[in-house]
């Protein structure tokens, strides 16, 4: 039983560290450690729209602008289409 719990924390631990990776990577990571410090603070998601609001903003905006780069890498069907 102790095992599987070290082995619990650790897998946790893991999937934790790749989600701070992965939202690092989209350069919202200050606006969502703000939304974590506010949760803790006021332990109610109503107390932090703000903050909420922001971070959220900032992924669309890292959405739209990861979209917009994949398009840009995608040939354009016109290009590969025979004469």
């Amino acid at each position: 039983i102790i095992i599987i719990m070290i082995r619990g924390r650790k897998t946790t631990k893991r999937r934790k560290d790749k989600e701070e990776e992965m939202i690092s990577r989209t350069g919202c990571a200050e606006l969502h450690y703000a939304v974590q410090e506010c949760m803790a603070e006021h332990q109610d998601w109503r107390a932090c729209q703000n903050q909420v609001r922001s971070f959220k903003d900032c992924m669309i905006n890292f959405q739209n602008a990861r979209k917009e780069q994949l398009m840009k890498q995608q040939p354009a069907a016109t290009d590969t289409a025979p004469s």
